[in-house]
């Protein structure tokens, strides 16, 4: 029924998926303070903190793909209420993908961090931490899905 607990868990995996996409997800100052690097879903900018123009800008659109796609699986697995199996699946499948996400991330921003100011870390920002909400958001989705076959098995035990 659409109208159970998990249709809201899986409406907040998108909504974190969209604020993936929307606010940035990392941000790094080198030690001179005169560049700011800031790794959107799209795209990481160095940008001159002076003349506020920016320097150097390279696509990183596999980060924004995935948080769609994402997204994209949440929504599916939204409308898939009369199959819980098959939503269980979809909602495993959602998760690998935000991990990967979130490995690509990591990855990006190490290399980036090397370039700019390897003895500082940067900051991870809202988009990324809005990507571990969409997973907390995800796995309570899934054990009330469980939960909700696991009555239905032992009613039709019952019976």
């Amino acid at each position: 029924m659409i109208q159970r607990i998990q249709t809201i868990f899986l409406f907040l995996v998108a909504v974190a998926m969209i604020l993936v996409i929307s606010f940035p997800i990392w941000q790094q100052v080198n030690p001179s303070q005169t560049q700011l690097m800031t790794l959107t879903a799209w795209n990481l900018t160095t940008l001159d903190v002076v003349g506020q123009e920016p320097v150097d800008t390279s696509s990183k659109i596999f980060i924004g793909i995935l948080a769609v796609i994402s997204a994209g699986i949440a929504i599916f697995s939204l409308t898939q209420y009369k199959n819980r199996t098959r939503q269980m699946f979809l909602n495993m499948v959602n998760s690998f993908v935000m991990v990967v996400n979130v490995g690509l991330i990591i990855w990006t921003t190490h290399t980036a961090n090397a370039l700019i100011n390897p003895e500082v870390n940067g900051a991870f920002v809202t988009g990324f931490w809005a990507i571990f909400g969409g997973m907390i958001c995800n796995l309570l989705a899934n054990r009330f899905i469980r939960k909700d076959e696991l009555l239905v098995r032992s009613v039709d035990r019952i019976r």
